[in-house]
């Protein structure tokens, strides 16, 4: 499987939101990834449903949509309705995660699983049949530009390992501290979705970041 890239605007320049979704069209990604906080599940409020919508409008590469918030279930549907083509939730903020996924599934969306940098890959055993993606967060979620966190590389092999055998065609994306100085090793461990925020959007050339990210697997031996 070719590693898809999924540029984050939580990085892009909100008062000119349509142009850098725009550039992103324009771009080699494959989807945009858009961060939903609720201040709550994650100390940071982001944007939620009429900013999506907004996004939707001017995208056309699908709309991979993290969702950082508590009881992500009251909000499916209407991020469904606002153009998510995928959708993802944090295994720490639900109840009934297989509810959950199936709901989401049900919805005619991806069906994404995040967990966060201390949560343990093995907790996925009994759902990762279920899911098309799991995100591992390699920083704290809420805040753009952290540090990447090292150990994410060790829980990339095990997910890989555990998914050989129930879902081999599994999408492993990696949030946090991704660029061009990490991203062939990403995909050497197992990732095949790469998020990117502030590697692309501070760059000097947004198209060109994005371009090397997706030429990152020419490195991988």
């Amino acid at each position: 499987m070719k590693h898809l890239i999924a540029p984050s605007v939580l990085a892009a320049d909100f008062a000119n939101l349509q142009r850098d979704v725009e550039m992103l069209n324009r771009s080699e990604a494959d989807w945009i990834h858009v961060d939903v906080m609720d201040g709550m599940f994650v100390p940071n409020i982001s944007f939620g449903l009429p900013v999506v919508e907004a996004i939707q409008k001017h995208a056309t590469k699908p709309l991979d949509v993290h969702l950082m918030i508590n009881d992500p279930d009251r909000y499916l549907t209407a991020f469904k309705n606002a153009g998510a083509a995928n959708i993802t939730v944090h295994l720490e903020a639900c109840t009934h995660l297989h509810r959950t996924v199936h709901a989401i599934k049900d919805l005619g969306c991806l069906a994404g699983v995040a967990l966060n940098p201390h949560t343990p890959i093995s907790l996925l055993e009994d759902i990762i049949a279920d899911v098309d993606m799991i995100l591992i967060m390699s920083v704290n979620p809420g805040f753009g530009g952290q540090r990447f966190i090292a150990n994410t590389y060790k829980k990339i092999v095990q997910l890989k390992q555990l998914a050989m055998s129930s879902n081999p065609e599994l999408y492993i994306e990696i949030d946090g501290g991704v660029g061009t100085y990490n991203a062939a090793q990403l995909i050497a461990a197992g990732a095949n979705v790469l998020v990117a925020g502030n590697s692309v959007f501070s760059a000097p050339d947004a198209l060109a970041a994005v371009t090397s990210l997706k030429q990152a697997n020419n490195l991988v031996a």
